[in-house]
């Protein structure tokens, strides 16, 4: 049973970072692809960042690049978000996922994930 767990949320300033973290548990499929979206009050769930478990491809969101990085430690079992340079309009609940993604043109579509943790909120204000 695919399991995912996120932390490291919290409320910062304009121009601060945060780092999120996915704890995994029972993936062992090494084709896998992971992923962060992100869901703001009163608008759909976006994907903004895109990595492939076996050889850490990464693809991200016009509005985040540059800014955030996704990453996975070397014994693949925590998936981060590195998010640097944080705007208000990033303050969203923040979501990882999982799945065997069949079409790359599909990777920012919620529905090409099965498997996915509670969220952890981010709030950028003054």
């Amino acid at each position: 049973q695919v399991q995912l767990v996120e932390s490291g949320g919290g409320s910062v300033q304009p121009g601060g970072s945060l780092r999120l973290s996915c704890t995994t548990s029972g993936i062992t499929r090494r084709n896998f692809y992971m992923a962060w979206f992100r869901q703001a009050p009163g608008k759909e769930r976006e994907g903004v960042a895109v990595l492939n478990r076996r050889d850490n491809w990464t693809s991200y969101v016009d509005s985040v690049k540059g800014r955030f990085t996704v990453s996975q430690d070397n014994a693949k079992t925590t998936l981060y978000l590195q998010m640097n340079s944080l705007k208000p309009e990033d303050t969203a609940v923040y979501y990882c996922a999982a799945g065997p993604l069949v079409n790359l043109g599909y990777r920012f579509r919620e529905g090409s994930y099965a498997h996915w943790g509670q969220g952890t909120q981010v709030t950028v204000t003054t």
